[in-house]
């Protein structure tokens, strides 16, 4: 299980970082020292757990919490706080436990395995969704899991499809992609969408025109006046 670890307080973070050391099946991949880069850590590594304390600067784990939800696919959340008056609210956006400082082993262990319960079942839920798109390669076929997909661009009757691996086509209509997976994209203009979760900015340049970043894309993308004011709201999301 891969974990996202967000506490303003260093020893603190070290603290359940050494606690979690003790499970083999646990990776923790990145340390957070407030909601924001909690969540810029979660939409990088795309783990499956945050431990996150509630009283922090700037973002607040709350807030952290919500904007998660926002996510085409979301880690589950553990709250990690010294005060305990906060557990009503922590479930109310959907955590799975809520863990008062200081830690003991023996209760991480508990909410690690809630967390893994409740991976297991959002898994087996979404089970009958796709998660891959398959493209015609020569007389065989390529299946490319959705979270690798930086952007899908609509050319005549294919949509290509920019992913980690490189680009292929689809034999199928842009629209109904959307349709199908507008939690995970969002169009930028009529013939493109691009994975909410790869985008690192919007720039407008002198001449008026908005270009949009995305995480593993070397070169931006152009986006239409008409898209510019949903990608702002995503950004302010994310």
């Amino acid at each position: 299980m891969r974990v996202v670890l967000a506490d303003d307080e260093p020893l603190a973070r070290d603290r359940l970082a050494a606690l979690l050391a003790a499970f083999d099946d646990v990776e923790l991949v990145a340390r957070a020292a407030d909601g924001e880069q909690a969540l810029a850590a979660c939409a990088e590594h795309q783990p499956d757990l945050l431990l996150l304390d509630i009283a922090m600067p700037g973002i607040d784990g709350m807030e952290a919490a919500r904007r998660l939800r926002r996510f085409g696919s979301p880690p589950a959340v553990v709250f990690c706080t010294a005060y305990d008056g906060h557990a009503v609210s922590a479930f109310e956006v959907d955590a799975v436990d809520f863990l008062v400082k200081p830690v003991r082993v023996e209760r991480l262990a508990a909410a690690l395995a809630r967390a893994r319960t409740f991976l297991a079942g959002r898994c087996q839920a979404a089970g009958a969704g796709r998660r891959h798109l398959c493209s015609r390669v020569g007389g065989s076929m390529k299946l490319i899991p959705l979270e690798e997909v930086h952007y899908l661009q609509a050319e005549e009757k294919y949509v290509v499809v920019a992913h980690a691996g490189g680009e292929h086509l689809i034999e199928e209509s842009l629209k109904s992609l959307e349709e199908e997976f507008g939690a995970r994209f969002i169009r930028i203009h009529r013939s493109c969408l691009v994975a909410r979760e790869r985008i690192t900015g919007l720039h407008r340049t002198p001449d008026g025109r908005h270009l949009v970043g995305l995480r593993g894309v070397e070169a931006p993308l152009e986006a239409s006046r008409r898209c510019a004011p949903g990608l702002r709201e995503v950004l302010r999301e994310l």
